[in-house]
This record gives structure tokens, C-alpha cells and sequence, in this order.
């Protein structure tokens, strides 16, 4: 072999940096090559990428997921039927699409190329989003099966009752109103009839004669967005109080946790105002039969969030009723009581962040009601609602939303308002959101 350092014909190997050197290591200009005097600019640091995050649905509740999210640095791109959804303004991006038509959804989601697609109407098409989900790029909130049997009242009572085994009111499904009308015979009365798809209290009926049969078969097939030919039938439980459990399902390195806000009562008041506090007292007994039969519900429909599991209580003894996969209007109260509200643990438990349900302080709120036909007082220059306002919240420890207009074209009644109040307990803070209420409602 031949030594390169004696052979003369042998190539050397070159050391760049020396050969950019003159002598004494100063370095060696190239010529022609330009003189700087001033220092090389330094790169500016990547900026970490934001999430995106797309809502399905843009209605007064998605607004404020919406900046619950932003909160959080993500971008939120909202999407809705209808043109001036209440979340479009807030929202970094807004899109109008039927969310319902499987191939205009299934084109948004790839133009937009969300890392999050979270379902916040049952108006959309469960069937698109299994695809979108199944590809593995897009995490879809909640799981496309709890969002089919959100509106699916046959799917999920029998997941309930016969898969899961939780204690539930004697129930029946009709097809028809020969079918309905046997199961009212065969069940007696007082029977609640309900649609088996669409929101919570649409085409809902409660029979108390043979002759209310008909008239609320046609009432209930009639609700919703999509057409139906069946209906579920229950009886109808005496109870002391419903609840709600609002359950936050998250996922660590430890597997799936389970977390519980304090329990919230809540009843309608004449079909227009939903009256709720929080917590609502229940016995050791109760409370735990309540967490056990959210935990084994919400588990089974699985994914990560808020879901407010509705339960009937008697003295000891609790019922499943129903589940809500999404922020709704029982959780509330929650903007007062918890430290977090319902939608800032739903957007931290969607983009895999810690939460607590800490309650902060009892409370109480009240949700108005109204049809089209509400409006905004014309005082001139907001001088009434100006002096509405200041009458609301001159009492102690109170708060008020007041909401811009419908969610959606319907003529269903749409949310108007919300009274909140806290309080040393429960029900001093029911009597002081009564108060509030009142001033809120010469708005109306």
C-alpha cells in the first residue's frame, strides 16, 4: 500500500476548514465574494403548531367551546347548515355545509384538515365521520358510536338496560299506532311518549287516556330532523328529583380516568325556564349508585369529554335515563359553580389535557326559553337594557348570558338568557337566581 503522506501521486485528503483559511488561520475571501460587515441575522425560533379543531355545529353552546378551545392556543374552524351561526364571529374560521350529506362533510373535513372533529349537533352524518376516524388522521369527539346512539333512544336504552344491565323505568318501543296503542294498554297511565331520534324533549307527549294515543304518535314522528316511524313509550317513575352527573372521560399514560362534578339538580318551570343548582344533596347510598351506573354508561360509549349522564332518583334508588354526549344546558350552572366550567373540561379533555371538577362555590341558574317571536327590547339606545341589566345584577353574587338569537332556521323554541347566582348553599343561591330571573324577564 502506498503511504499518502510519502507518495506524491496519492490524492490528500482536504480539511475544509483549512482550506477556507489563510495563514494563521485568518479566514481566506473567495474572489468576488461579497464583504458583509454586519452579522448573520439569526433565524427566527419555529413557533409550535397550533391544533385545529373543528366544531360540528355553531350554536350559542359552540360559541363558548369555541373559546374555551382558542384558550388553549387551538384554532377552531366552525361549521354549521346556516349562514350567522352564533359561533361563526368567535370562530378563527367558519364554513357553511349540510353537515347531514356524508360527501359535503366528508369535503370539509379533508379541505380543512382538522386534527380534532368534535360533533356538536346531532344533524350530522355519523357515517363520514366513521370513515374519517377509521383512516387514523382525524380523532373524532365524541366516538361516531355515541353520537349514533345520542339520538338513537332504542340503541342506547338497550345498551342500558340489557348490555349494561343499569336500572332504568319499565320501557317499550312501537312502530306504529296499533303498536302504540297496545303498549298503552298493556302499561297503563301516565306514559311518556318520545321520538326515538332527536333533541331531549322534542316530540315528547305524556298520556294519560287512550284518545292522547294517536295525537302523540304523530307528534312524535313528526320532531327532529329526520324522518321516523318509531317511538319509545315509558313509564312514568315517582321520583324525588332528577340529576345530572356531568362525567369527564380522560385517557393518560395510565389508561382511561373517570372524574365527577358534584351533582346538579334541575326541573322546567312551565316548559320555559329550566331552573338548576348545584350540588344537589343525596344520600351516600345514592351518590354512589349515581357514579357507578355514569362510569359504566359513559365507558361504554368511550372517547374522551364531558358527558352529562341524566338520572331519576328515589330516596336510595337511581334510574338511567338518558346521556348527553356534549355540553348542554344542565352543565350551566357550571360557569359559576366549578372552577372549570362544563366547556373548558370538555375542550381539555378532547386535546388530552389534565382537568379537575372542583366546585368552587354553590350556585344556581336559570335558562329562559322563547319562540321566534321573542326580541330584543327597543329602548333607545339599549336605555332598557341598560336598566334591565342593572336591576339583575344589583343582586348579591349574581351573573347573567344573554343570547343574540336562535341556534338554528327552525321555529323551535331557542335559548334567550341565563340567570346565575352563588350563594353560602344551594338554596339561598336558587332564591337570589329567582330574583334575577325576574329583572331578565321584561327583556321578553
Amino acid at each position: 500500500m502506498t503511504d499518502p503522506a510519502t507518495d506524491p501521486t496519492a490524492e490528500q485528503a482536504t480539511d475544509p476548514v483549512a482550506e477556507a483559511a489563510g495563514p494563521g488561520g485568518e479566514p481566506k475571501l473567495q474572489a468576488g465574494a461579497p464583504v458583509d460587515d454586519e452579522p448573520a441575522a439569526q433565524a427566527e425560533p419555529a413557533r409550535p403548531a397550533r391544533p385545529t379543531v373543528m366544531l360540528l355545529g355553531a350554536g350559542e353552546l359552540s360559541r363558548e367551546l369555541v373559546l374555551a378551545f382558542q384558550r388553549l392556543g387551538a384554532e377552531v374552524v366552525a361549521v354549521d347548515r346556516y349562514a350567522d351561526a352564533p359561533a361563526y364571529p368567535v370562530a378563527d374560521r367558519s364554513v357553511v355545509a349540510t353537515m347531514s350529506d356524508a360527501d359535503a362533510l366528508t369535503a370539509v373535513i379533508e379541505r380543512e384538515a382538522p386534527q380534532y372533529v368534535v360533533a356538536e349537533s346531532t344533524a350530522v352524518a355519523v357515517d363520514a365521520l366513521i370513515a374519517v376516524a377509521e383512516r387514523g388522521s382525524v380523532e373524532v369527539f365524541p366516538t361516531p358510536r355515541a353520537i349514533r346512539l345520542s339520538y338513537d333512544r332504542e340503541g342506547l336504552r338497550r345498551l342500558a338496560a340489557d348490555e349494561l344491565g343499569l336500572p332504568t323505568a319499565p320501557f317499550w318501543f312501537a312502530g306504529s299506532v296499533e303498536e302504540l296503542t297496545a303498549v298503552a294498554q298493556h302499561a297503563g297511565f301516565p306514559l311518556v311518549v318520545r321520538p326515538v331520534t332527536g333533541p331531549a324533549g322534542s316530540g315528547q307527549s305524556v298520556l294519560l287516556r287512550e284518545d292522547d294515543v294517536e295525537p302523540a304518535w304523530h307528534r312524535a314522528i313528526a320532531a327532529g330532523h329526520f324522518a321516523q316511524n318509531r317511538v319509545m313509550a315509558e313509564t312514568v317513575v315517582e321520583i324525588d328529583y332528577e340529576v345530572t352527573m356531568l362525567t369527564v372521560r380522560t385517557t393518560g399514560p395510565a389508561g382511561p380516568t373517570i372524574r365527577f362534578c358534584e351533582p346538579i339538580g334541575h326541573h322546567h318551570r312551565n316548559g320555559e325556564v329550566l331552573e338548576l343548582w348545584q350540588p344537589q344533596q343525596m344520600s351516600p347510598v345514592a351518590l354512589d349508585a349515581a357514579k357507578s351506573i355514569a362510569a359504566r354508561i359513559v365507558n361504554s360509549l368511550g372517547g374522551r369529554g364531558v358527558y352529562g349522564v341524566e338520572l331519576l332518583v328515589r330516596d336510595d334508588e337511581v334510574y338511567f335515563s338518558d346521556v348527553r354526549v356534549r355540553p348542554q344546558d344542565t352543565g350551566l350552572v357550571t360557569l359559576r359553580s366549578q372552577r372549570l366550567s362544563h366547556f373548558e373540561l370538555h375542550a381539555r379533555a378532547i386535546l388530552g389535557l389534565a382537568v379537575d371538577t372542583i366546585m368552587i362555590s354553590p350556585a344556581a341558574a336559570e335558562v329562559h326559553y322563547g319562540g321566534s317571536e321573542a326580541a330584543w327590547p327597543g329602548g333607545t339606545g339599549g336605555a332598557e337594557l341598560t336598566a334591565v341589566l342593572r336591576e339583575a345584577l344589583s343582586v348579591p353574587e349574581s351573573d347573567v348570558r344573554l343570547f343574540g338569537g336562535p341556534d338554528d332556521e327552525t321555529d323551535a323554541p331557542h335559548r334567550l338568557g341565563v340567570a346565575l347566582a352563588t350563594a353560602p348553599d344551594a338554596t339561598a343561591a336558587r332564591r337570589q337566581v329567582r330574583q334575577v330571573s325576574t329583572a331578565l324577564r321584561r327583556l321578553w
